[in-house]
Formats: structure tokens, sequence, C-alpha cells
């Protein structure tokens, strides 16, 4: 889809003042120094103190912040304008330089020139765009030598179902485009918001290899039975902070998470 870029940004653009006064991103509590990254980033992230770090698709910012306080220079990306303006509230509130930029993924070369230690990516975040060969491409541009990849993502195989988890609705594969209406927000399903989006179903295969087909030499690879957020229908917190599908249990993954240096 030709405006899938259009469609998109109305939609995210609509979500950013629901998701500011939602609990699911407690901005309350983060301005009070809470950091917004969950155990299974930081182990891969590591100690980022004095790195630069290149943060894609960051909606309005807050990990993107995390990282600035932790020690690393950060710019944050994202196609909203109103979660860019969002975000550099957030960071003057926060103290921190984090740098915002409006750009999509693709575009980014031809405004950011600079190279990083880190790129960085998180959840939900693959499935808004179409190409993974281009996506793999901008990582690989923007990572210095041995520079590192880092990326925590829900699994494909939750994507084939149905919202209620009742069916196989979906395709695994990236067959298509997926045009749908979505009232709400996984944030808050009361919001009072009507929103077109286009999607993609990312499998497995068709992320790593095309890293691997851009120079990124795969570290570490993890798959997890719980989501650090509860973002889907029917969940359960089993511990803090983890939460799976209740009829699912633990045979389910919801989550991937990788490393990978560029060569």
């Amino acid at each position: 889809m030709e405006n899938y870029l259009e469609i998109n940004k109305n939609s995210w653009n609509a979500k950013v003042d629901p998701h500011l006064k939602s609990d699911f991103y407690f901005v309350d509590e983060f301005l009070k120094g809470r950091n917004s990254l969950n155990p299974i980033e930081l182990e891969l992230l590591g100690d980022i103190k004095g790195k630069n770090i290149l943060h894609l698709q960051c909606h309005f910012g807050q990990d993107s912040i995390s990282l600035s306080r932790m020690g690393a220079q950060v710019i944050g990306i994202d196609l909203s304008d109103k979660a860019i303006e969002a975000g550099k509230e957030l960071a003057q509130q926060c103290g921190t330089d984090t740098k915002f930029i409006c750009s999509d993924v693709y575009n980014l070369p031809g405004i950011l020139d600079q190279k990083f230690d880190i790129v960085y990516t998180s959840y939900g975040a693959i499935g808004w765009l179409p190409d993974l060969d281009k996506w793999a491409e901008v990582i690989s541009h923007y990572l210095k030598p041995c520079g590192k990849f880092i990326m925590a993502e829900f699994h494909p195989a939750v994507w084939m179902f149905d919202d209620d988890f009742t069916k196989v609705a979906y395709n695994y594969f990236n067959e298509k485009p997926i045009v749908e209406t979505y009232e709400g927000t996984y944030a808050d399903q009361s919001a009072d918001i009507v929103q077109q989006y286009v999607m993609w179903n990312h499998s497995l295969a068709e992320v790593l290899q095309n890293l691997i087909n851009h120079d990124i030499q795969l570290e570490k690879f993890q798959e997890f039975d719980w989501s650090p957020y509860p973002c889907f229908n029917h969940v359960e917190e089993f511990e803090k902070g983890k939460w799976r599908i209740s009829k699912f249990d633990n045979k389910l993954p919801l989550v991937y998470a990788l490393k990978g240096y560029k060569n």
C-alpha cells in the first residue's frame, strides 16, 4: 500500500494523548525516575555508559530516555510527529539530553548522517514495516564496525491468532498487508479512537536472514514464554511483570530477543 505511511502516522498520532494518560505507560512514575526497559533487553544491552545509541521506532521515547539515564547518548526516531514532540517534552522534564527525529525508518539515511555503537528496537515495531530487507540495510548502515544491534520483539506466532485467541486468523509468513480498523488502543481499550492501520507479519526467518544478508552476525537469540506487557487479551500475571495468555499457559512463545554485531 503506497499510502501506508500516512495511514499509520495518523493512527500513531491519535494514540499519543491516550497513551500519555494511560497506566500502561506510567508517565508519572517515569518522571520520578522509573526505568521503562525490561530485564530481557537490559541483559542484552549491558553497560551502555558512554555509548551512542540509535533507537528506531521509539514512540514518545520512554526507552530512549531510559537509555540516556543509563549513561548513553541517544537519538530516538519515530514516524509520528506528535510522539516526537511528546518525547522532546518528556526528555526536558526528565533532564536528559535525549535527541529525537521525526522520520520513518527507510528515509532516515537521507536525514541523519552518523554511526552508532548500538542500534536498538523493541516490542511492536517491525510489524509496521513492509520490507525487512530495507530495514536491515538501514540498521547495517548506521552501525560502526563491530557495533551491536539489539532487538526485543513480540513473537510472530502470537500474530497468527485473532484478538481473542480463538483461532488462527493470519498467516505466519509475510503474505500481504494486513489492513484493519481498530477501536481503542492496546494501552487503553476504552480510548475514544477509531483508526485504520496497515501492518505486516514477519517470520523469524525473514528477520534473521535479512540481518545476516546485511552483515549482521547473530551473537545471541532467545525466545520467551511470557510478555513483559499485558497488551494482549486474556492475559494473567503469573510472576511480577510477566504475563501469559491464560488459555495457552507456557505453551506459546510471546517474545523473542536477539543481539548481533556488524561484521
